[in-house]
């Protein structure tokens, strides 16, 4: 099992920045692929940001070149620094953590953290 906890949202105004973090808890933290998403008022759940066990990272074309997925080993964590935050970046932003299963991969939900981003 593994519980995810994020924190880090708030209130910002356009072009300003927010840093989220997510702790896990449970053992092999490092194994897992770990995702940031998010879901918008009246949208779909959207990929932001991704990160490997090895460190390759991909990220939505909407966020490219302002926000930065990160991941600390050590402490469990999975950071997602926003910079020049838009208001459509408003949204619910929830951690994900995908761990190898014997019958396939297995995703894991946080409860997420809202930012919204004030024009």
């Amino acid at each position: 099992q593994v519980q995810l906890v994020e924190s880090g949202g708030g209130l910002v105004q356009t072009g300003g920045s927010l840093r989220l973090s997510c702790a896990a808890s449970g053992r092999g933290f490092s194994i897992n692929n770990m995702a940031w998403y998010r879901q918008g008022p009246g949208k779909q759940r959207e990929l932001v940001a991704s990160i490997t066990s090895g460190g390759t990272t991909t990220y939505a074309d909407s966020v490219k070149g302002r926000f930065t997925i990160s991941r600390d080993n050590a402490k469990n964590t999975v950071y997602l620094q926003m910079n020049n935050l838009k208001p459509e970046d408003t949204a619910a932003y929830v951690c994900n953590a995908r761990k190898p299963g014997l019958l396939g991969p297995l995703d894991y939900w946080g409860q997420g953290t809202q930012v919204t981003v004030s024009s």
